[in-house]
């Protein structure tokens, strides 16, 4: 009810004294809309109101008829800020599918270990490895990422439980690993794409088709996360397609082909290559970890996420082997890298002279590596954002996009350092890789028993089940493979050096590169728990 309402002749009021009484109980009445009211409720909107409003209310008169009480209709919609429209963000199973594809990418790459080891210990290698390494591997994550949701992931973990340094070295192995492993799906796109289309294969045409992917990736990763967790959704779906073919075509065609199921004597890997070769495809669970912010309810979709890949890999690991197989197909046939075509054209035969299943494999390859470079982008490009907030690196990582929320800068510049790598000829590495990557997850594992000890109370919307004794437990195993595979497997050649020593080196730069950005940046801020919230404590 305005005023003019009630009192629709105020020029009768009488003398100033009474006029003054009269504004009182009526401002006492209509408490909202009087002048301290207006002060309070309103004092962001101050500039609404003359500035002489109080002296007017105090003199009376028809200076205060409403012009200085009656609120306007339209401070709401002034007053109260519209909210900003928020990004969109990874939900579980976008997730589920991303993280595939940062660990495994299909079945491409597994030949290697039927071929040394035969069908019998191939099998029971990918069926048991994960009960020993990836699972302890996705508890962890999934403690760790349900306490600590946080960008930057396993960098952030580290420096929360073991500081500044030890979060630098975390990130630094990841980011250095990445320069030999993200040139690496650009190059398998391409041998791919060589089977389908000839005239890659000639002069500059595979680097072309390598920059077409580095490119096309990271303007997908620029368009935002959602964007990539679905893009990765429909990979999936379309590289487990001709898979799925196979195991379901094999029951027909059970015994159709030769029958030796094991391996010759020396033949390959061998067991423990085996071994070697299934623990490099079952690595880099921890890489989803980096984008917990732009996830969904993270403290409860990660831990879910996590088991959820785990079953995903091992069943697309395993079921066409076995299918395979029952077929009668000698394991022999599995002698390297584009054997899963020769067994799909075997499979499928020809309709009207087109091999056409194993047309869709090698178009699953193209997938495979696609995808798995999509997604690690998404991955790796929020440690040099997470970095440059916490001081160690230049602010110019922090920069997003309005949109989005990409870290544009950041995606842009691991772009084009991984573009730069195209043309080195980098094969996989396998002991490079698990021996900087073992390096990275031991210090997750100890972090997670520190905090345990440290932060107790911390809250955790997942724990890993056995109290303290059970969270040492879970990182014995991995560490112990870890260690195995990087005393047994020396004799890989990196820019003609040994590989092992070629790591060591690579580690120790970390030490110095952290010297000279502390050097040039200043020191970084200090972990507090305060850095990562109050809700984040029990």
């Amino acid at each position: 009810m305005s005023l003019s309402q009630e009192n629709p002749r105020p020029e009768r009021m009488g003398t100033p004294s009474s006029n003054r009484l009269l504004c009182k109980n009526i401002l006492e009445r209509e408490h909202f809309f009087s002048c301290v009211g207006v002060q309070i409720l309103y004092s962001s909107v101050a500039s609404l109101f003359p500035a002489n409003s109080r002296a007017n209310c105090d003199q009376g008169g028809r200076e205060y008829k409403l012009s200085s009480i009656s609120v306007p209709a339209q401070i709401p919609s002034q007053v109260l800020s519209t909210p900003k429209k928020r990004a969109a963000k990874l939900t579980l199973w976008p997730l589920v599918a991303a993280t595939f594809f940062m660990v495994s990418g299909g079945t491409y790459g597994t030949e290697e270990i039927i071929h040394g080891a035969g069908y019998g210990r191939g099998i029971l290698i990918l069926l048991f490895l994960p009960v020993l390494w990836s699972l302890p591997t996705a508890f962890m994550i999934g403690e760790l990422s349900s306490a600590l949701p946080h960008e930057g992931g396993y960098y952030a973990w580290v420096r929360r439980g073991l500081g500044n340094f030890w979060g630098f070295q975390e990130a630094w192995l990841s980011l250095a690993a990445s320069i030999f492993d993200m040139a690496i799906y650009p190059t398998l796109f391409v041998i791919y794409l060589k089977q389908m289309a000839p005239w890659f294969g000639d002069g500059n045409h595979a680097i072309l088709a390598g920059l077409f992917v580095v490119v096309t990736c990271a303007g997908l990763n620029i368009a935002g996360i959602r964007v990539v967790g679905i893009t990765s959704l429909w990979l999936f779906f379309l590289l487990s397609a001709p898979f799925a073919i196979i195991v379901l075509m094999a029951p027909f065609q059970a015994g159709a082909f030769a029958e030796p199921h094991s391996a010759n004597a020396g033949a390959g890997l061998g067991l423990l290559g085996g071994v070697l070769v299934a623990m490099w495809n079952y690595m880099g669970w921890d890489n989803a970890s980096t984008i917990a912010q732009e996830v969904e309810r993270p403290q409860r979709t990660y831990p879910r996420a996590m088991i959820a890949a785990v079953l995903l890999v091992s069943a697309t690991y395993v079921l066409p082997f076995v299918a395979v197989y029952f077929t009668g197909m000698p394991a022999s046939v599995f002698s390297g890298e584009g054997s899963w075509a020769t067994v799909a054209g075997a499979l499928g035969g020809k309709i009207a002279g087109f091999e056409w299943l194993r047309f869709f494999i090698v178009l699953g390859g193209m997938i495979s590596a696609f995808g798995m470079f999509n997604a690690l982008v998404m991955s790796y490009s929020r440690l040099p954002l997470a970095m440059a907030r916490d001081g160690m690196l230049p602010k110019v990582f922090t920069k997003t996009s309005k949109r989005t929320n990409a870290p544009w800068v950041a995606i842009l510049v691991c772009a084009a350092c991984w573009a730069l790598c195209l043309g080195l000829g980098f094969s996989r590495l396998i002991t490079l890789d698990i021996m900087l990557y073992g390096t990275s997850l031991s210090l997750e594992f100890v972090t997670l028993v520190v905090l345990r000890i440290r932060e107790p109370n911390l809250k955790r919307e997942f724990k890993v089940p056995g109290g303290l004794l059970g969270v040492i437990l879970t990182g014995i195993f991995p560490i112990a493979l870890l260690s195995m595979a990087v005393v047994k497997s020396d004799s890989e050649k990196i820019l003609r050096m040994n590989g092992l020593l070629f790591g060591v080196l690579i580690i120790v730069a970390g030490f110095v590169v952290y010297g000279l950005t502390n050097r040039l940046l200043g020191s970084a801020n200090k972990v507090t728990p305060a850095e990562f919230g109050p809700e984040q404590t029990a």
